[in-house]
């Protein structure tokens, strides 16, 4: 009885060391002309096993407490082991009480170029670069990790963050080539990797973080039990992402929340009450216009 005890206490151990990540791969290798398709099949599984298998933190998670991500990388051009592709990460938690899972990250990365060769191990050192790869791969799952973090307790993603700075810092003194350095140049552009790390970490932006905290926790976990004091304090802090947009136009860590949050305000104000329908169509109109045609049917 005993021997029984230890064994299911071992499990229990094991179960709840599990890594952090759930991440599921996929690659469109559509614009690569050939018949060899294998490689891809093989990066697909690298890549899964990676972000999944790795553990990026000192924390315990169980099972059911992993967070579900998903990448999905369009190779445009392949030659010499250099891939030229565009990627796209989600993440998503599920909100409290429900069986709804909100968004938390939709993010595109045009300059996902790096080099590969078929059965390459994909492993990651810590401080040390070994492949442009390994480092981006790294850095996303530090990103993910640390929106997690930020909409369970306020800049609880800090952490995961510094090391996502850490990798651009490391990255940007690598010896590679010129294509792989696109992404982690400061002056190269305002929507790249160092420029998302450097609003994510400036102190400016920190009303903006405790705001992503507030919408998670204060609003969507608490909208089973109480849906209009969900929606109004969502409402209520919105000003803040105006502020930040207004001090920084060309902020690229508001984009990113709208990439992801967009549709989800819709949802959540098409019905409200007409004031709150109109202050917040009115706010994400003015600061982000583009998505005009998404934004009217809060009004609907």
């Amino acid at each position: 009885m005993r021997k029984l005890t230890i064994i299911v206490a071992l499990l229990a151990s094991v179960y709840l060391s599990a890594q952090e990540l759930n991440c599921t791969v996929t690659i469109n290798s559509d614009q690569i002309e050939g018949s060899n398709k294998q490689i891809f099949n093989t990066l697909k599984t690298s890549i899964e096993e990676y972000m999944s298998q790795n553990r990026w933190t000192n924390m315990s998670y169980a099972e059911h407490e992993k967070i579900e991500c998903s990448m999905l990388i369009v190779v445009q051009k392949m030659e010499d082991n250099l891939f030229t592709c565009e990627m796209t990460l989600q993440s998503r938690r599920p909100v409290y009480g429900t069986t709804y899972t909100t968004p938390l990250l939709n993010f595109k990365d045009n300059s996902f170029t790096f080099t590969y060769q078929e059965y390459d191990r994909i492993e990651w050192q810590q401080n040390q670069f070994t492949t442009n790869l390994t480092a981006m791969l790294a850095y996303y799952c530090y990103l993910i990790i640390g929106h997690d973090q930020d909409s369970f307790q306020r800049l609880g993603g800090t952490p995961y963050f510094q090391q996502c700075e850490e990798i651009v810092n490391m990255c940007q003194s690598a010896s590679m080539d010129n294509s792989e350095q696109r992404g982690w140049l400061a002056f190269e552009s305002n929507k790249n990797r160092y420029a998302l790390i450097n609003n994510l970490l400036d102190e400016a932006f920190k009303k903006y973080r405790n705001y992503y905290y507030e919408y998670h926790r204060l609003g969507l976990d608490e909208m089973s039990g109480n849906v209009t004091n969900g929606r109004a304090r969502i409402a209520e802090g919105m000003p803040v992402l105006k502020e930040a947009f207004r001090a920084r136009p060309a902020t690229y860590v508001i984009n990113t929340f709208l990439d992801a949050k967009a549709d989800e305000l819709v949802d959540i104000f098409s019905k409200g009450t007409d004031k709150e329908k109109k202050a917040v169509y009115e706010l994400l109109m003015d600061i982000d216009p583009t998505r005009q045609n998404t934004y009217e049917k809060i009004q609907n």
